[in-house]
Formats: structure tokens, sequence, C-alpha cells
């Protein structure tokens, strides 16, 4: 806007001083409204948005007096198939019921939420930029991990550490694939999200099998050796969670729906011990 001198002013009459008076005004009030707001308010902005979100954590337990006993499956030295590598310096034991004696810890059990109420993008980007690939090895002829999760924008690699052919076969709603993976071989393959864990198996070495989860968020976490998970990031509200165990499916109340849980923005809830019962190994 182009500024009036005090002699056009007086030359407009009272009437052109108040319009004129009136207009300078707006123009101010546009320009402070129109300005960058101050660095402290956008920190707070940014404050708010990161205490939208908290943390859920537990502990899958084994819920019997005593821990069930390691199973062989394929005894050192006896494999039924390639024993120069499979079994060969040691017992080959099932990883489908793994409880630490000291903790009654359950390992490789899926938690997760499995209709999340709310998104963060955020929390997806950081972790497709942590692990852009997520690896499934074949090592002393067993799955390595035996239970792995991952986001669908991460990209699988089908790996085997072994002298020895293996194959990869896995059959789920989405999902399907078979294929041979040579010795120390290696290969990309693109899978997207399912509501289900997918087994994943080796027909050259039938005791081979293993676990895969595939998600479209990234409220999801594999139990640790002692039991213990914890998923970050997760959107303030009631959610719903969820505890898969291969032995027994799903492990928390509400089945595939899941048990509720409140999150609250910037803490952690802790579920506690949630127990898978000792019929599942009988």
């Amino acid at each position: 806007m182009n500024r009036i001198g005090s002699g056009q002013l007086l030359a407009m009459g009272g009437t052109g001083i108040v319009v004129c008076l009136c207009l300078l005004a707006a123009s101010d009030s546009f320009n402070r409204a129109t300005a960058a707001p101050p660095a402290s308010a956008m920190l707070g902005a940014a404050a708010v948005g990161q205490a939208d979100f908290g943390t859920i954590k537990g502990r899958l337990v084994w819920g019997g007096d005593e821990v069930p006993p390691s199973k062989v499956v394929e005894e050192k030295g006896k494999a039924q198939k390639d024993p120069e590598v499979c079994a060969k310096d040691e017992a080959i034991i099932s990883q489908e019921l793994v409880v630490d004696p000291k903790t009654k810890g359950i390992a490789f059990g899926f938690a997760y939420i499995p209709r999340p109420k709310g998104a963060n993008p955020e929390a997806v980007q950081q972790l497709v930029a942590k692990e852009p690939k997520v690896e499934f090895d074949q090592k002393n002829c067993q799955f390595a991990p035996h239970a792995k999760a991952m986001h669908q924008d991460q990209v699988l690699v089908l790996k085997s550490s072994d002298p020895v052919n293996h194959n990869v076969r896995f059959a789920a709603f989405t999902n399907q694939f078979n294929n041979i993976l040579g010795p120390k071989g290696a290969m990309e393959v693109k899978v997207v999200a399912e509501r289900f864990p997918i087994e994943v198996k080796c027909d050259i070495h039938p005791w081979m099998k293993g676990w895969l989860m595939v998600f479209n968020h990234p409220f999801f976490a594999v139990t640790n050796p002692d039991g213990t998970f914890e998923i970050r990031g997760v959107p303030a509200g009631a959610q719903n969670l969820v505890l898969w165990q291969e032995t027994i499916g799903f492990v928390t109340p509400g089945k595939g729906a899941g048990m509720p849980v409140m999150v609250k923005a910037g803490e952690v809830v802790d579920v506690g011990d949630i127990k898978l019962g000792p019929k599942v190994n009988k």
C-alpha cells in the first residue's frame, strides 16, 4: 500500500482521513497475521505432536510351575537330510516353544495392535530408514530368527548361510512364494501386510519352520528371550493389543480382536505378565 502524506490527508477532508486510517490499520493487521510465528511457538507445536503417542510394554510368560524341557527334532549326527551339515555338531532343538528357565519368559511371540486407531507416519519412516532390508536366514538347517515381524515398506531378504540347498515356501492369503535357495544364496522379495502370521517352511528339510508377520503400520514387536516386548509411538487413546504364539495362537483375551489398552500420551502403559498355560505343551 502507498503511504499518504499529511498534506494529502488535509486535502481529502475528514471523511478521507477516516477511510485512510482504516486502510492503514487493516494493512498492519494483515502483516501481523501473515508473519511467521516465533520459534518458541513452533517448538511448542512440535512438543504437542510428540506427546500424542505412548508406549505399550509387557511380558509373555509360561504359566505352569515347571518349565517345559527342550524338544530335540534332529539328533546330533542323525539328521534325516544332509547330515554332513544339518545337526552335524549339535542336535537341532525345536523353537516352537522357547521358555527361559530363569524368567519363564517366552520368546518369538508376536505382540501387535490389530487395527490401530490413528497413525504415526514418522515412526514408519524411522523404521524403514533404520532397517530398509529385513533378513530371514537359514542357518544350521533352521530359520534364523525363528520369528520375524516387519513393515510392508521394508524389503524381505531370504538367505541361506548353509552350504546346502534349501527352499523357502509360504502360502498366505495374499503372499505366495516357493523357490529354491542355493548354498550361500540370497534373494529379495516384496511382501504385503497380512492379518495373521505366515508360516514359512523348507520342504527339503521337513523339520524347518519359521514365522513371518507383515504389517502396514509400525505398532508391533517380537517377544525377547525373557518374554518382554515394547511397542513405541502408539497413538494415544483406546487401542487393542494382541499376543500370538504358535503353540496356541492368540494368547490375549479377545483372541484376534485383542485386549483393550488405554494408551496415555507421553507415558508407558505396562500390561504386566500375560500367561500362556501349560496345557499347550501336552
